[in-house]
């Protein structure tokens, strides 16, 4: 495979010499002769290797290798040193200065064969790991705005409600969702899952379940009532996971709640999640949602139960993944506590909320990579005001956060 070779030397018998050897190789070679016209070829084209002359006047071999390095368009071209002066402390310069190897003057062909092919075996095997892996980001951007199509492009506009959710992935996809719908009875169905572990692998089935679990909701029999709906969503979904899907040991955690918005009552069945908590208007401790069931997908057959609660005009229903409070910083983890007083030190519109959260769990991680995916669903009963139609100059709430 032919390869572009730059020779870098101030003396035309140096450079003829070396062009000629590699064109014998099968090499396309060019020269300069000084390393300020080293630095503008390599800025004009691409070169697979360089072959660097340490003895010139002006700038030496030594500071073109320093600037080559310092350019983030050059870093990765190989460079090799070639020079008369074959001393120990010069090769360990060369090379702490991000030389990729060191020919000595005069050389024996075979050894400049051998070094030459050495250099660009080793480049076009960078090539080849930067090909894939821009091709895997190509793949792995499509995903994540695929992924994003699964969360709400809006939320449901339930005149007295305020609801707003955010998913915030550790890497480019996630496991966690949220979801909020009408279901034909009227009623609001929402949802805050967490899939086991974290990937392409858990984003696949994070599909999967947020698929099933709308699609089973959405089909209820004719005046089903909102504990058969929510129980026969999750045994169907549980059991299709278990059966189809057991041999990967996949699971999620899941609160899937129905919201009837005329009276404030909610049904719901905690699948193994984090418990959601209530947080009322008139102050106090909050209520949290404990499960009422096991995880779903472990095995066939498994069932949990309904449990409810109400919701009255300036409460708080704030559900999340384990994500949220299992967050790593320097007093350990963010906590449900912290969650509380970050709840307390904000309050309506739902979005204002949870940016209120986000922007506690942000000073708590001091900007650490991210631990887990984290998930958050808001929902805010209003007090007069209709959801949807935020008082003139408040933020709406987002539907999603990238």
């Amino acid at each position: 495979m032919q390869m572009r070779v730059l020779v870098v030397d101030d003396l035309d018998s140096n450079r003829d010499l070396l062009m000629r050897r590699l064109q014998r190789l099968g090499h396309e070679a060019d020269a300069a002769a000084t390393g300020a016209e080293a630095l503008l070829k390599l800025s004009a084209a691409r070169w697979d290797l360089v072959l660097l002359d340490i003895t010139m006047p002006d700038m030496d071999g030594y500071d073109t290798l320093r600037h080559i390095k310092a350019d983030p368009a050059l870093a990765d071209t190989p460079v090799v040193m070639v020079s008369a002066i074959d001393e120990t402390e010069s090769v360990v310069r060369c090379l702490k200065l991000g030389a990729d190897d060191y020919l000595a003057k005069p050389f024996e062909p075979a050894i400049l064969q051998a070094r030459v092919e050495s250099a660009l075996a080793r480049k076009r095997l960078a090539d080849q790991r930067r090909i894939v892996l821009e091709t895997l980001q190509r793949e792995m951007d499509i995903g994540q705005q695929i992924q994003q199509g699964f969360l709400p492009m809006a939320m449901p506009a339930v005149p007295g409600w305020d609801v707003a959710g955010a998913c915030l992935p550790a890497r480019q996809v996630s496991g966690d969702f949220y979801d909020a719908f009408e279901l034909p009875s009227g009623r609001l169905a929402l949802v805050v899952a967490d899939v086991c572990n974290k990937g392409v692998g858990a984003a696949l089935y994070m599909a999967l379940f947020r698929t099933l679990i709308r699609a089973m909701a959405c089909h209820a029999p004719a005046g089903e009532a909102a504990p058969q709906t929510l129980l026969r969503t999750l045994a169907f979904t549980n059991d299709y996971i278990a059966s189809v899907h057991g041999h990967e040991n996949m699971f999620a955690s899941v609160f899937f709640a129905i919201l009837d918005a005329s009276s404030g009552h909610l049904d719901y069945l905690n699948a193994g999640h984090e418990p959601p908590l209530i947080k009322r208007r008139t102050g106090g401790a909050p209520q949290w949602l404990l499960p009422t069931g096991g995880a779903v997908g472990l095995f066939p057959g498994l069932r949990g139960s309904v449990a409810s609660a109400a919701l009255e005009p300036g409460d708080c229903l704030f559900g999340y993944t384990d994500g949220l409070t299992e967050a790593p910083g320097d007093g350990g983890a963010f906590g449900e506590a912290a969650l509380v007083r970050a709840i307390d030190a904000s309050g309506p519109p739902a979005g204002a909320l949870l940016a209120t959260v986000q922007a506690r769990l942000a000073e708590h991680v001091c900007g650490a990579d991210a631990h887990d995916d984290v998930t958050m669903l808001c929902v805010i009963r209003g007090t007069g005001r209709l959801a949807g139609h935020p008082a003139p100059g408040s933020p709406t709430s987002p539907a999603r956060t990238p």
